[in-house]
């Protein structure tokens, strides 16, 4: 009884793919931090084209009112 507990800790403590499924999160949660940060970074620079398009264009009129219905 004793022995199949002591056997049962060795292929326990062999056994390695739990050890690779924590890397391939820890893997996968740097790249998810990456993109993350690239994604943030590229938006505030669109942002920031775009709001100096929008500033260097000139402003537009407004339209007229359509006439009021007749009565």
């Amino acid at each position: 009884m004793l022995s199949a507990y002591l056997q049962k800790i060795r292929l326990i403590r062999r056994d390695k793919s739990g050890v690779t499924a924590i890397e391939y999160g820890l893997i996968a949660g740097a790249i998810a931090v990456v993109i993350i940060g690239a994604v943030t970074t590229l938006g505030e620079r669109v942002t920031e084209r775009f709001e100096a398009i929008r500033d260097a264009m000139p402003a537009a009129a407004a339209p007229p009112a359509p006439p009021a219905p007749p009565g």
